[in-house]
């Protein structure tokens, strides 16, 4: 198996590099605390004069039309900065939603919210998780209700870390539409702003907010949408949410595996140059297998996510579902111990916040969490082995 890219995405690799180290990484404080995003917003016209914007949409939406395989290439170099992929346009949730949109929506949904969205004149949401009892690792446990109405549906219940709810123009929910396991769940298109949607509140977390990235939660009361805003079909709810998830899965570990990376990097500097005991840290034994087993983690995950991306570029997305769960999982833990042992080969300057690693561990901690916690996938990739869905061949 090869995951050989061709000289025009390897050139395309470098740019989407030297931007961020170039024009993002040095201003990433500037942009967490500037409340009018001036910055953002010069970047974000910087990367389309650039032939940057939006790289995971087609070339008629103003993408560069790539696959999967050309996304982890793009993606993972995006993600050496917790800000990069907002700067390209193609950040979670909204670049989950695009291609959602783009698959399943009718043309009248695109161009009401998808082609807005492109342009980034708004943000959105996916409503999905709820508090408990409601749905969780679980998507059976869903409580949200849409309920068949003269001209429309109803809809009624809670939801909570739907990520950048609060400033969103639409909201992507799920809501369930019968009691079957397999077809009872349904997408709707909302306005964020419509009759009978709250927002209660933002959910405190471990980690500061980072621009859109809000977990809010919400309350639909009575809230009536058309026929119109039922996305695919109804009881295409959970079909649909697969279809979403997977790939979202991978574009996630892409990001985390540049931030780990980016965190070796910064250790490496360090460790080549502070004396202690005698000698440098990069000297000391311990210090090496530390980092010795961090990079084996990045490598593999590099190629986890590389050999997932070429299953899904090949249309096979059920065989690429359990290794997507081996990625997710392997990627999110290996992304916390890289961060952990960062801080702990720093010491004290480690834990400080004059360096960025004590803030990143904090958002990276939600990885094992987030699109399933790790003890979810590992059931996945267990069941679908015994059920022999897949071998240990590549």
């Amino acid at each position: 198996m090869s995951f050989g890219l061709s000289a025009e995405l390897v050139e395309l690799r470098g740019r989407v590099r030297a931007f961020v180290d170039e024009r993002i990484i040095p201003h990433e404080r500037e942009l967490l605390s500037d409340v009018k995003r001036t910055r953002l917003k010069a970047l974000q016209a910087e990367a389309k004069t650039a032939g940057l914007w939006t790289p995971h949409l087609p070339k008629a939406l103003g993408g560069l039309g790539l696959g999967p395989m050309g996304m982890a290439a793009l993606f993972r170099e995006m993600g050496r900065s917790p800000v990069g992929a907002k700067v390209f346009h193609c950040d979670a949730p909204d670049q989950g939603n695009m291609d959602l949109l783009l698959a399943a929506g009718t043309d009248a949904q695109k161009k009401r919210w998808l082609e807005p969205l492109v342009r980034a004149e708004i943000t959105s949401a996916f409503c999905m998780t709820e508090p408990a009892p409601g749905a969780g690792a679980d998507p059976t446990n869903l409580r949200t209700v849409a309920k068949e109405v003269p001209g429309g549906w109803q809809l009624d219940g809670r939801k909570w870390f739907s990520t950048g709810a609060k400033n969103a123009a639409f909201l992507i929910v799920m809501a369930r539409t019968s009691d079957d396991p397999r077809s009872g769940a349904t997408m709707f298109l909302v306005d964020r702003h419509a009759k009978g949607v709250r927002y209660d509140r933002d959910v405190p977390v471990m980690a500061p907010d980072v621009l859109d990235h809000i977990e809010g939660e919400l309350t639909f009361e009575g809230c009536v949408v058309g026929h119109d805003a039922v996305i695919a079909g109804v009881g295409d709810g959970f079909r649909l949410a697969q279809a979403r998830l997977v790939p979202a899965r991978l574009t996630h570990c892409m990001r985390w595996l540049g931030l780990a990376t980016r965190t070796l990097e910064l250790c490496k500097q360090y460790l080549a140059t502070r004396v202690s005991f005698g000698k440098e840290l990069a000297r000391h034994q311990a210090v090496q297998l530390k980092l010795a087993e961090n990079a084996t983690g990045i490598h593999a995950g590099n190629l986890m996510t590389m050999h997932c991306a070429s299953l899904l570029e090949q249309g096979l997305h059920r065989e690429a579902k359990p290794y997507s769960s081996m990625a997710k999982v392997h990627v999110a833990r290996l992304l916390c111990q890289v961060l952990d042992d960062a801080i702990q080969l720093h010491g004290a300057l480690g834990y400080s916040e004059d360096l960025p690693f004590s803030l990143w561990y904090r958002a990276a901690r939600a990885a094992r969490i987030a699109d399933g916690p790790d003890e979810v996938h590992q059931v996945t990739i267990a069941r679908d082995l015994m059920l022999g869905r897949f071998e240990l061949l590549v």
